[in-house]
């Protein structure tokens, strides 16, 4: 055993200790353990919040969106879409008509999104549609010929929607007929009621069919966007690039990060912020440490001088004093580790805190810890408790045994 890790050791645990010194070392090693476990928590609480957002829009929107801006849509989207699903990366491309309509339902009245899709196509590929929790995913006709579609669960409760209700939904985009332009309007009946995990999804959207979404634009045989999934949605912005190539002038590709850019980025300062105002905690517990090791070099000038006197070097003394600052700030950091990775699992795995989704867009706090978090918050801590130690150290080093012992 080294004989500087041997001396630090017994200057910490010693009982001899004044009671005034073992309480700044305690408050320094919980200092240092809050700060590190605060900031944990508080991180895994915003990548639990960027990760939920982030799965639940990939899973209910596209990665890729191209449409041709303008009057009309894209009218050879069938071949179009079979001539951009062979591009690398491309995991599905799927035909869609997207549209703000009125429902009406038992004397009530909202506006909705309709999105009208291929339902074998995009049930391979959007999670809302794999997720029904009443009904079922048929938008089969009944026997008199009315259409079903799927509606959210959000709205299914306000409204007290069941499969087999009926709803109306009313067009902006008329047809003309001897008495002026008059809305469409079409009754629809409830085949299935969808959760997607997205409070504004669930309340404002509803699935129909690609040929039903179509007679209610009155555009005919068209399509307003063509959605990509990709196998790598972070490669988004090159695969993007390559589409427009392909599909040729007067297309537009939007990502899903373009989409929801201010969204994330929010999320990012917000983390960036969390960490540096919590990680004051930790730097004030590193004072602390300055605090303990000077009050500790004071207490122990007499015995520094006696080691002197006996052959002691300096650069022995300075770490002895270094050791003990590293032995305070790593049993603050470890035990920091361990309350804060412990709490954020139970929180995350448990639901403890729940939220208003109307708010939120999700149902309770999600804590996803990460391990690159805990290795840069370790190192924050340690590198804190560290320099903290460097002034006391140096000024023990720097003590003059005569000065010390000469009145001893």
């Amino acid at each position: 055993m080294r004989f500087e890790w041997f001396v630090a050791r017994r200057y910490l645990r010693s009982p001899h200790r004044p009671a005034v010194l073992r309480l700044v070392t305690l408050f320094s090693v919980v200092g240092v353990a809050a700060g590190v476990a605060t900031l944990v928590i508080a991180l895994a609480m915003n990548t639990g919040f960027r990760e939920t957002l982030q799965d639940r829009l990939l899973g209910v929107t596209a990665h890729i969106s191209l449409t041709r801006p303008g009057p009309g849509g894209i009218r050879d989207y069938k071949a179009l879409a079979g001539k951009l699903s062979v591009i690398p990366g491309v995991r599905s491309v799927t035909p869609a008509v997207y549209q703000t309509v009125l429902m009406s339902f038992a004397g009530e009245a909202r506006g909705v999104v309709t999105k009208g899709i291929d339902p074998e196509r995009e049930r391979k590929s959007d999670q809302a549609l794999q997720r029904i929790v009443a009904g079922e995913l048929n938008f089969a006709a009944d026997k008199d010929g009315i259409e079903a579609l799927l509606v959210g669960k959000q709205l299914a409760e306000e409204w007290k929607l069941s499969p087999g209700d009926y709803v109306t939904l009313t067009s902006p985009q008329g047809r003309l007929t001897p008495f002026g332009l008059l809305p469409r309007s079409r009754r629809f009946r409830i085949g299935g009621v969808f959760d997607s995990g997205f409070y504004d999804y669930d309340q404002n959207w509803c699935f129909l069919t690609l040929g039903a979404a179509q007679n209610m634009s009155g555009g005919g045989d068209l399509a307003n966007v063509l959605e990509f999934r990709l196998d790598n949605p972070d490669a988004a912005h090159a695969v993007a690039q390559q589409i427009l190539q392909t599909a040729g002038p007067g297309f537009a590709a939007a990502t899903w990060m373009d989409e929801n850019r201010a969204l994330f980025r929010a999320l990012r300062m917000e983390k960036l912020v969390t960490a540096i105002f919590i990680g004051l905690i930790t730097f004030v517990a590193g004072l602390n440490i300055l605090v303990v090791l000077s009050m500790t070099v004071t207490d122990k000038a007499r015995d520094i001088a006696v080691l002197m006197s006996l052959g002691t070097r300096r650069n022995q003394i300075r770490q002895i004093f270094l050791w003990q600052g590293i032995i305070i700030g790593s049993v603050g950091t470890v035990a920091g580790l361990i309350v804060g990775y412990s709490l954020a699992f139970i929180a995350g795995t448990y639901r403890l805190i729940p939220l208003d989704p109307q708010v939120y867009a999700v149902p309770y706090v999600p804590f996803h810890p990460g391990l690159m978090d805990g290795i840069w918050i370790a190192a924050i801590a340690l590198g804190i408790s560290f320099a903290a130690t460097i002034l006391p150290a140096r000024a023990a080093s720097k003590l003059l045994p005569v000065e010390i012992l000469r009145y001893e």
